[in-house]
């Protein structure tokens, strides 16, 4: 399962209405995490590596805009708190 980022432009967050979803924060930690629905977030502050149970790893950075997809299973190692928007498809 890959995990999609991408760089949008500010007019694009817009369209999504990225800045009316919810924010989420995470101190420096890691841990294990399932998707039981796709996730889009946006990250505003923080540095984060995820690796996928297929050894694959992500660096997720501030103007990431990330989707996780259903049944992703990942350890999630947060490097900098991370504050970000979320929404669940």
């Amino acid at each position: 399962m890959e995990i999609k980022i991408t760089t949008p432009s500010k007019e694009e967050l817009e369209k999504l209405g990225v800045f009316s979803w919810p924010i989420w924060t995470k101190e420096v930690s890691e841990f294990d995490w399932y998707y039981d629905e796709t996730e889009v977030c946006y990250i505003l502050e923080g540095e984060i590596e995820v690796e996928t149970k297929d050894g694959k790893v992500y660096k997720i950075k501030p103007g990431d805009l990330v989707e996780f997809p259903k049944g992703l299973r990942c350890r999630w190692k947060v490097k900098k708190a991370v504050r970000k928007h979320y929404n669940f498809k």
